[in-house]
């Protein structure tokens, strides 16, 4: 039901969706964190932001051919069956709201550059809950005002790290950049190390395929939406690291703390870049917690349609799952105070081990749905006059994510991989009480009702032809390889 506080997304704030949910916090130590393995870091970022172009270019795809809630869900469900929707879904839900409490530990820290003093741990915990929970209260207003929010903390991140990155460029001194493999060993080896750090910077490139149903005209909106977005945080991500890396010296770099800060106190003199870069980091963390919000949401409901979720993630209101929305709240805020609680280890560390993983298995699964359709000539899904370019756009995208798995390293594929088949059982529970849900309609439809079966019996095939599936299977027309 259409009211004044549901409005769909344009062009305008879908992109601003992605570049939003791109463009976290992380940014602002990217630069320090990469220096260590010098220059040849800023090589492993340019190939980075290659793959993830493709990748953004496969969703915009598949969102032609599929413009549904649930984006990445959608293709692999439709693709390889429940199964493998139910793995995407399942992997892409837990890897928003454990990344929802990391980016709201991280708020914790810039806040303090704000608002300097004597911070209590119970001080630290309720700015962390608050910064999880006014982006929650900006979802369950409606999608009017997640838009709202989206397009003005972008445009207020965006802009002073853009001047950032385009003003440095004046100020730089190829002097600071130090060596081009200063972490020794082979070029190759430090291109791969400072990626394993950068690997990561573009989740989020599907946010706009996740939203499509709220999107308007998605066919053409969410793939021009996914590929601007993406752009615009590849230009802030390749021109401020390379203007961090012209401005400060390489030796100070390393020990920085606070990159982008340094960048202005050396460029404009003074201390007070601190502040500036602070006030920054905190809006881009809220605008980034306002999209995952509303994307940790999403794709439970996607699946709750299908059935392979429960189904109070279908309850919806002002075009927002609000059901989706406070399970996000309630789990991001129980992994933030266990945060505090426990340190800065335990629980808490291998559960943002685990979100490094899970956001690549609907990546992987989505590049593997559009090459699925390719190779099965379903002209009626993919224009033939494509077919090259998209095979290899496909492929890039599948090898990109395949090098994101790679680079997560063992504890967070050994982690997730745990996790991951945690969420068998649920799918076995979903799928039983669907099965039994289809033979009670059976059942009433036939006027008799369904025997139960005796321990180890088969289920028995109704006397008038094959099951459904198979029907279904044998009147399809035959698939072209």
């Amino acid at each position: 039901m259409n009211d004044r506080h549901t409005r769909r997304f344009g062009l305008g704030t879908a992109t601003c969706l992605v570049m939003g949910n791109i463009i976290g916090g992380g940014i602002f130590l990217l630069p320090a964190s990469v220096a260590p393995y010098g220059t040849v870091s800023l090589v492993a970022l340019g190939v980075l932001t290659i793959g993830a172009i493709a990748l953004a270019l496969v969703f915009g795809r598949l969102a032609e051919r599929h413009p549904d809630t649930g984006g990445p869900y959608v293709y692999a469900r439709e693709a390889f069956g429940d199964f493998a929707g139910f793995l995407s879904a399942w992997s892409y839900w837990t890897m928003t709201w454990v990344s929802n409490a990391a980016l709201a530990v991280a708020a914790v820290g810039y806040v303090h550059v704000l608002v300097p003093g004597h911070a209590s741990a119970g001080t630290d915990l309720a700015v962390a809950l608050g910064s999880l929970w006014l982006p929650a209260l900006a979802n369950l207003a409606g999608t009017r005002y997640i838009g709202a929010v989206q397009l003005v903390s972008t445009v207020l991140k965006f802009v002073p790290l853009l001047f950032i990155a385009v003003v440095g460029l004046f100020f730089f001194d190829p002097d600071n950049l130090g060596s081009f493999n200063a972490g020794g060993g082979s070029a190759l080896g430090g291109m791969s190390a400072a990626a394993a750090i950068l690997l990561y910077s573009y989740v989020g490139v599907e946010s706009a395929a996740m939203s499509a149903g709220e999107v308007r005209d998605p066919e053409r909106n969410v793939g021009r939406a996914t590929v601007l977005g993406t752009l615009g945080a590849a230009v802030v991500y390749l021109l401020g690291t390379l203007a961090v890396f012209g401005t400060v010296a390489h030796d100070k770099l390393v020990k920085s703390t606070a990159p982008f800060s340094d960048a202005v106190d050396a460029m404009f003199g003074g201390h007070w870049g601190g502040t500036l870069v602070a006030g920054a980091a905190v809006v881009s963390i809220i605008g980034a917690l306002n999209g995952w919000t509303l994307m940790s949401a999403q794709s439970p409901y996607a699946a709750a349609k299908d059935g392979l979720f429960p189904a109070a993630f279908l309850v919806k209101r002002r075009g927002v799952p609000t059901f989706g929305v406070l399970a996000a709240g309630v789990l991001a805020s129980a992994l933030t105070v266990i945060n505090y609680l426990i340190g800065s280890g335990g629980v808490f560390e291998i559960l943002v081990l685990i979100t490094t993983f899970s956001a690549t298995v609907p990546y992987l699964l989505a590049a593997g749905a559009q090459i699925y359709f390719l190779l099965t000539g379903r002209r009626d899904r993919v224009r033939p006059g494509r077919f090259a370019r998209d095979l290899t756009l496909a492929l890039a995208a599948f090898g990109f994510t395949f090098w994101l798995v790679a680079g997560a390293g063992y504890a967070a594929i050994y982690q997730g991989v745990l996790f991951l088949f945690a969420g068998i059982l649920v799918y076995a529970w979903m799928a039983a009480r669907r099965t039994a849900r289809q033979q009670d309609a059976e059942a009433a439809a036939s006027g008799t009702a369904a025997p139960a079966p005796s321990e180890g019996a088969a289920p028995a095939e109704p006397a008038d032809g094959p099951t459904p599936q198979l029907a279904d299977e044998a009147a399809a027309p035959a698939r072209t390889p």
